[in-house]
């Protein structure tokens, strides 16, 4: 039974943990031998990209970074064990932080306006990147269940077709007037929209947000309210609103646990060809 709840337990293990943070160990271990390799070379000039110190770093950075795009790949392969998904994650996540130290150093600190510059700086928003998916992934998945609750995407979606079918019946005996205000609701409203509306969640023309305002304007002025219609209407309303509010942090938040592969993606295959160039450079001037 032990063994059992203890396999149950390494299944269920984040890949930030994985196996006793090896992988950490392994990329701090990197690091530090990377940073005393850098520091007690006594020569003129320091280290850097061009000297015997920084050839091997580049070297050691540059198979890192061929070895981590591979991360893709191996995705697409179901494996346990030592080469597991989990371990291989938990090895891109800490040999890629791992680079901001060697390839750092590989430089010299040396930066200008060239090819080696632009790849270390691909390098960074990659790397800056890929730390902003670890964090999306380890706390948006809880704030994307709790808002949720029990209803799926498909049945949010649902429960505002009902309440905009429930208004257009509401809506009939109403003044011409005041029908407009509710097809205000039925015709403008979005619950995605653009970029910025999905990341930020703000729809500031919500069309049922100037309906709801437009009705109670409606019933504080004591309007004509065919069949106490109105009253019925904004009680609609605010219950649209309430499921607007739900939808739409759903879908922000999936925004944002997606949004960081939008730039981590095409920053990688942009670093790659910016460090093929950088290495065709090195070489050619040689």
């Amino acid at each position: 039974m032990a063994s059992r709840a203890a396999n149950r337990g390494a299944l269920h293990e984040g890949f930030l943990r994985h196996n006793g943070f090896r992988w950490l160990k392994i990329a701090s271990v990197l690091c530090i031998t990377a940073l005393a390799a850098y520091l007690l070379v006594d020569a003129e000039p320091r280290p850097n990209g061009g000297t015997a110190v920084g050839y091997a770093l580049g070297t050691i950075g540059a198979l890192l970074i061929l070895w981590l795009t591979m991360l893709g790949l191996r995705k697409r392969v179901i494996s346990r064990g030592r080469y597991s998904l989990k371990a291989w994650t938990s090895a891109h996540v800490y040999l890629g932080l791992s680079l901001i130290t060697i390839v750092t150093l590989h430089t010299g600190f040396q930066l200008g306006w060239n090819v080696h510059t632009l790849a270390y700086a691909l390098m960074m928003i990659v790397v800056l990147s890929g730390i902003w998916g670890v964090i999306a992934y380890g706390t948006l998945p809880r704030t994307l269940s709790a808002n949720r609750g029990e209803a799926t995407q498909g049945q949010m979606l649902e429960g505002l077709r009902l309440l905009d079918r429930q208004l257009h019946d509401a809506a009939q005996p109403l003044l011409p007037r005041q029908s407009e205000m509710v097809r205000e609701s039925l015709e403008n409203c979005s619950v995605g929209g653009g970029l910025y509306a999905r990341l930020t969640g703000r729809h500031r023309r919500c069309g049922n947000a100037r309906a709801l305002t437009a009705v109670k304007a409606e019933l504080r002025a004591g309007r004509p309210d065919p069949g106490q219609r109105l009253s019925l209407i904004v009680s609609l309303l605010e219950r649209k609103e309430a499921a607007l509010g739900q939808a739409r942090r759903h879908i922000r938040t999936r925004a944002l646990l997606e949004v960081w592969l939008y730039i981590h993606v095409p920053a990688t295959f942009a670093l790659i060809a910016a460090l093929t160039a950088h290495i065709v450079s090195v070489f050619y001037y040689w």
